[in-house]
């Protein structure tokens, strides 16, 4: 297991070909000094584009245990999502409300947990939204 660090950023991105239809998502967490620790991305079968923003921060929280027991920095570009993670939206879908139940089992693992939105422009959502693409070109 690599060495701990205090914290990490995570910049996930979700999306389907037709809402719902063929989902993937792309995962990119990096240091505080935004060294790129690891990158990813897969298909994730059916979804809607909502279902995959969390599929996306799901897989991440998960990946991000290996790096830190610290401070997560989640960054979307979901409004929705981010404002679910915060309280600021209330959870009216069920199935979302399952998704969101498993984030927070996963934000056990760390000492504190912040979310942010961030345009589409932010250059690691970029990436990340290119890296899902590229999963979907794949497949």
């Amino acid at each position: 297991m690599p060495h701990l660090i205090d914290e990490v950023q995570l910049y996930t991105d979700g999306g389907c070909r037709g809402n719902p239809g063929p989902g993937a998502i792309g995962v990119i967490i990096m240091d505080a000094e935004q060294h790129e620790l690891f990158a990813c991305a897969e298909c994730i079968g059916q979804a809607t584009n909502n279902r995959a923003e969390y599929r996306a921060l799901i897989k991440g929280l998960d990946l991000c245990a290996t790096y830190t027991r610290g401070r997560v920095i989640c960054y979307s570009d979901s409004e929705l999502l981010i404002n679910q993670m915060t309280g600021t939206y209330r959870l009216k879908n069920e199935e979302l409300r399952a998704l969101w139940q498993r984030v927070k089992d996963l934000e056990r693992v760390f000492q504190e947990m912040r979310y942010q939105h961030v345009r589409r422009t932010n250059q690691f959502i970029t990436k990340a939204d290119r890296l899902l693409n590229e999963a979907f070109d794949r497949r």
